[in-house]
């Protein structure tokens, strides 16, 4: 029988040595796999390049990792919410490989697939095609790195010419992923926004380790409810329910704030 099961988030990930590639899940704060992140930074694993939506916030999420200077490069869509982020991008600590949400979801979901490469119409006719876009700054805040330029081809759509940029698919050394439920076999099932990005970050991944709030035998899962069959995963580890989840901005309608105030 495959068991895929691991004792602890630190020896799963024990073996991720510094200049590694990693995909990481999480659509904001929701979905984070923040106990292989907070593992990996007890280890003092550096010098990585993560491929992931976002970069958490300043405390949360692979923020801390950003924190304590452990990251080289960041290929992200939105990376807004965090100013630590912006000032070790900004004074040539950092580089970023800024990707549009869609593309950067279908490279890692083509990566997976074993596909090299698409053809998309998203970013054609701005710097994402056309080369130029800042990657790297320079401590005086000149660029030190651009981006390229991309293959453009035009393709007949429905009997009209449209524009298309080519973009390379997206496999990493390591995928680090947070799952509501799986089985030893590696089978995972996502809770709503954690399905946007952790999916594709695990089929990214040469190697998948996934952290699941409950795990259960094989067989216990309904098979119309797995999100990831467990072909694309490696490691599993067991974290519980209770482990800590952030909300990345909170709001009440003005209806409960006026309650709240007039309490």
């Amino acid at each position: 029988m495959i068991d895929k099961q691991w004792a602890s988030a630190a020896d799963a990930v024990a073996d991720i040595a510094d200049g590694s590639s990693l995909a990481v899940g999480g659509f904001g704060l929701s979905g984070n796999p923040i106990a292989l992140i907070e593992a990996l930074l007890a280890q003092g694993t550096r010098d990585l390049s993560i491929v992931s939506n976002n970069c958490g916030v300043d405390d949360w999420g692979l923020g801390i990792l950003l924190a304590a200077q452990r990251i080289r490069k960041m290929t992200s869509s939105y990376v807004g919410e965090n100013k630590e982020f912006e000032r070790q991008f900004l004074s040539g600590e950092l580089e970023l490989e800024l990707t549009p949400q869609g593309t950067l979801a279908e490279k890692l979901r083509a990566g997976g697939s074993g596909i090299a490469a698409f053809f998309t119409q998203t970013g054609v006719g701005t710097q994402v095609a056309e080369g130029g876009l800042p990657r790297r700054y320079n401590a005086d805040g000149s660029i030190a790195v651009a981006s390229s330029v991309k293959d453009v081809r035009t393709f007949d759509v429905n009997g009209a010419p449209r524009e298309f940029v080519l973009e390379e698919a997206i496999t990493t050394d390591y995928a680090l992923v947070h799952a509501a439920a799986g089985d030893r076999h590696g089978n995972l099932i996502f809770n709503k926004a954690a399905r946007n990005f952790n999916p594709l970050a695990a089929m990214a991944g040469r190697i998948c380790i996934a952290q699941v709030e409950r795990l259960v035998e094989p067989g216990e899962l309904d098979p119309d409810r797995v999100h990831l069959p467990g072909v694309y995963v490696h490691r599993i580890v067991e974290v519980g329910t209770d482990i800590p989840k952030r909300i990345e901005r909170r709001t009440v309608s003005a209806d409960a704030a006026a309650a709240t105030e007039g309490a």
